[in-house]
């Protein structure tokens, strides 16, 4: 700390007086946090490094640069934050629930309590890098609607395969033999058939 507030003050060309006005505090602070017999805080460092040019940073072990969480992330109910340490999820993913479940209705979002449920999570799917990001369609009820709707899609795509590979049998060759009468007498609502109608084919 201290070495980096003189390089600070050397790159921005600040006496220590300055640079304490800078950033608002006393002189005697940063004298005292410049001979390592005392300290500051980081948001006052934040505001020193900026008179520099520069910015403050964390680092991995590689030297890469590690990114805040983002602001953005989803949220519970009542706009609180999920815990930073556990990883979230969409609730039909598993939602831990006590006897409220009953009296309350499946948030979109959840995450688990414990620390060994998170890790066996973890060593099945890898650790996340952040907390999900709210999506249309996150709600459980809209989430359940596209998996069916999937499941749609795809039970037509294997059956158009099938069809294709000539595995299913052909449709019968159908040709409709009412007579004009039918056509004049239905009223949109049910299908109609005059008496002596040798087709009858919508009445199955």
């Amino acid at each position: 700390m201290a070495g980096l507030l003189r390089r600070i003050r050397r790159l921005a060309d600040l006496s220590q007086r300055e640079l304490a006005a800078g950033i608002g505090v006393p002189k005697s602070t940063l004298a005292a946090a410049e001979t390592g017999r005392g300290g500051i805080d980081a948001r006052v460092l934040v505001r020193a490094a900026e008179l520099a040019g520069l910015r403050l940073a964390l680092l991995d072990a590689a030297g890469a640069e590690i990114q805040a969480m983002a602001e953005g992330a989803v949220r519970d109910r009542n706009g609180r934050r999920f815990p930073a340490h556990l990883d979230t999820r969409h609730s039909d993913e598993g939602w831990w629930h006590g006897p409220e479940r009953y009296s309350r209705a499946q948030p979109s979002y959840t995450f688990d309590r414990a620390r060994r449920f998170r890790d066996a999570e973890r060593d099945r799917r890898g650790m996340p890098d952040d907390h999900l990001l709210p999506q249309p369609g996150d709600s459980p009820a809209a989430r359940l609607a596209a998996r069916r709707d999937a499941a749609r899609r795809a039970e037509r795509a294997a059956w158009e395969r099938r069809r294709d590979a000539g595995e299913l049998p052909p449709l019968p060759d159908f040709g409709c033999e009412c007579p004009p009468e039918c056509a004049e007498g239905d009223d949109g609502t049910r299908p109609f058939h005059t008496g002596d109608c040798p087709c009858r084919c919508d009445l199955g």
